[in-house]
Formats: C-alpha cells, sequence, structure tokens
C-alpha cells in the first residue's frame, strides 16, 4: 500500500493541492481513509485537516455500493466479457464475509475498522450488500468502523509509522 500512496502522491502531487490528493486516494478502493491519512502524512499535511478530509472520501462511496452494486453486479454479468471478474469478487467478498455473518453489525464495524488488507468500507459495504443486510445499519456500522480505522491510522500514520517513515 505504501507504493501505491506514494505513486498517487508523486504523480498527483504536480497537478492538485496535497489536500485533493488525499481526498481521491480516501476514495479509492484498497487504499480509502488508511492510504489516504498515510498519504496525508507523507504530504505534511496537518492531522486535523487530513481526518475530516479523508472520513468524508472514504465516507461518498458507502451508500451508492450498499444501495447499487448488486444491480450493477447483476447488469455486468449479464456481459460475457466481465462475468468471470464480477464472481471472482463476489467470491472473494462472500469468502470474507464469515465474521460479518457470524456478528452482523459489530463483525461489520470490526470488519471496517481493523485496518487489515482487504478490508475497509469498499469490501464491508460489497459484503453488506452481498448478505442484503439493512442499509440504514449496515451505514451505522461503516461509519464506527471508519472512525475505529481513523484514531488507528491516525496513531500509526502520524505516531509509529510517521517518524519511521520520514
Amino acid at each position: 500500500m505504501d507504493s501505491l500512496v506514494q505513486l498517487f502522491s508523486t504523480t498527483l502531487g504536480q497537478y492538485v493541492s496535497a489536500e485533493v490528493v488525499v481526498f481521491l486516494i480516501s476514495l479509492l478502493p484498497l487504499l480509502e481513509l488508511r492510504g489516504g491519512l498515510l498519504a496525508a502524512s507523507l504530504l505534511n499535511v496537518s492531522i486535523y485537516k487530513a481526518i475530516p478530509i479523508c472520513i468524508i472520501g472514504n465516507i461518498i462511496p458507502i451508500p451508492f455500493i450498499l444501495l447499487f452494486i448488486r444491480s450493477i453486479f447483476g447488469w455486468m454479468k449479464k456481459h460475457g466479457i466481465l462475468r468471470g471478474l464480477i464472481e471472482r469478487l463476489e467470491k472473494r467478498a462472500m469468502s470474507k464475509s464469515d465474521k460479518v455473518t457470524r456478528y452482523e453489525f459489530w463483525g461489520l464495524v470490526l470488519f471496517v475498522g481493523i485496518p487489515i488488507p482487504g478490508t475497509g468500507a469498499w469490501m464491508g459495504s460489497l459484503v453488506a450488500a452481498l448478505l442484503e443486510m439493512d442499509v440504514k445499519k449496515a451505514v451505522f456500522a461503516e461509519l464506527l468502523g471508519i472512525a475505529i480505522a481513523t484514531v488507528i491510522m491516525s496513531v500509526l500514520s502520524y505516531g509509529l509509522l510517521g517518524a519511521i517513515i520520514r
């Protein structure tokens, strides 16, 4: 993830402000808030600016994924070239869904909140949508998860990791 964050930061940083780079990274699957906070630290964006930017960037995709992804996947499966990709993505999401299925709300909170590869708001939203969780419940769980991830990644990016990678 570090190399992706650095690639985006150096490439986009030539054309837009550091805050815009952080926001765009926070919107992206895989990088999300975790990558955004790491990029903010690398780009010397104040933690007080970085946290709201990253949270907003990470929240924006959630309702769209929860409400529309099943329809979008259904449409994409009808077009043969994308069928395999979508089926692999669904299989990957469902392979990560056991804790969410077992613990429901709190499982989703922890799935989004604990920053390990393959988790986060994008994958959490996909899992919640595929499991047909209540949208309001899923959004609230993901917001709590994002809050947890924000605390953990702020400490890592601006504290421990921030001191190491600078």
